[in-house]
């Protein structure tokens, strides 16, 4: 896929293209649906396939203070859109000069002129230019004029609940430890990625040696506990090596480690099952939750704490296997 992070990027005769815009936090299921009917569209018209997407969330610079969380850091979104098979992706930054140009100005410099668009895809809440003056019915006229023409999407929803897929639904998901529910919506487990840090080092005084996550890992952390999953080995940050990723099924704990009490962020770090001399310090991983074993809770002394790590890691095991 190729990655753009301006318009001016883009090469001169690109197009056409079929676009798809969103904010996509999460590339979840109701995201996937607007790729893979951008691909059907441009499938018969040798068009290539673009998202168009931000390098945050638009509210993080119009209204901080109802800015939620991200699901995903733009790392682990590149590489989600990647994974569509999409053929494109126009990465925008949104900052003060993105957000004053118009609903025309952005479609001129973004959708015509840069990527040649033959047909743009977005979803019924979808908003653009200066103000939130644009809507779907104002890209509609635009494109009339301008010469492509607009598909708006309708929302996937949950047969269950007739619920809209959507992050914010996620985002709760992960918020109670429902890792398994925020799957299904996902389409995948939901992961957090950074690189392994040298943390108190007290999981291999215990038995159970971890990667400890930086605090400024992508991904949104979910509720405090021990979970199922895996993490994926993808090697030293800024290699230049070709990207090999290897696999461990892990015991993973989020939380402030509650029985020592001497922890003042939340943590994310990850026991490999079965390896103990496993060396990750500067490498960047990518740690997936699959099943919440348990809550976080403090233990009265460290014995109880190295049995209970052992039924844990017994469960992981079981859930993994």
């Amino acid at each position: 896929m190729m990655l753009f992070r301006d318009p001016a990027d883009v090469p001169h005769g690109f197009g056409p293209s079929v676009v798809a815009i969103g904010k996509f936090d999460g590339v979840h299921a109701g995201h996937r649906a607007v790729l893979e009917r951008a691909q059907v569209d441009a499938a018969t018209g040798g068009a290539k396939v673009v998202a168009v997407t931000f390098d945050r969330n638009p509210l993080s610079l119009l209204r901080p203070d109802v800015c939620p969380e991200d699901l995903i850091g733009v790392t682990q979104k590149v590489q989600l859109l990647a994974e569509t098979g999409i053929d494109a992706t126009l990465m925008l930054r949104f900052d003060q000069s993105l957000a004053s140009l118009t609903p025309r100005e952005f479609v001129e410099r973004v959708l015509v002129d840069a990527l040649g668009a033959r047909t743009v895809l977005v979803g019924l809440d979808f908003r653009f230019g200066r103000g939130g003056a644009g809507n779907p019915d104002v890209l509609r006229e635009l494109g009339e004029e301008l010469g492509f023409r607009v598909d708006v999407i309708e929302d996937v929803r949950s047969l269950d609940s007739d619920r809209r897929v959507s992050s914010t639904w996620i985002r709760e998901l992960l918020a109670a430890g429902d890792v398994e529910d925020a799957a299904k919506l996902l389409g995948r487990p939901h992961a957090v990625w950074g690189e392994v840090v040298h943390g108190a080092k007290r999981g291999r005084q215990l038995g159970y040696p971890t990667a400890n996550l930086a605090p400024d890992l992508e991904g949104f952390v979910p509720a405090d506990g021990v979970y199922a999953g895996w993490l994926v080995d993808e090697g030293f940050a800024g290699s230049e090596e070709p990207r090999r990723s290897t696999r461990y099924p892990a015991a993973i704990s989020v939380g402030s480690n509650p029985t020592f009490d001497d922890v003042a962020a939340r943590q994310v770090e990850a026991y490999v099952l079965d390896e103990t001399d496993l060396d990750l310090y500067g490498r960047v991983v990518e740690v997936q939750f699959t099943a919440r074993v348990r809550g976080m809770v403090a233990f009265e002394g460290v014995e109880a704490l190295i049995a209970q790590m052992g039924d844990d890691v017994a469960e992981v095991r079981a859930l993994l296997s």
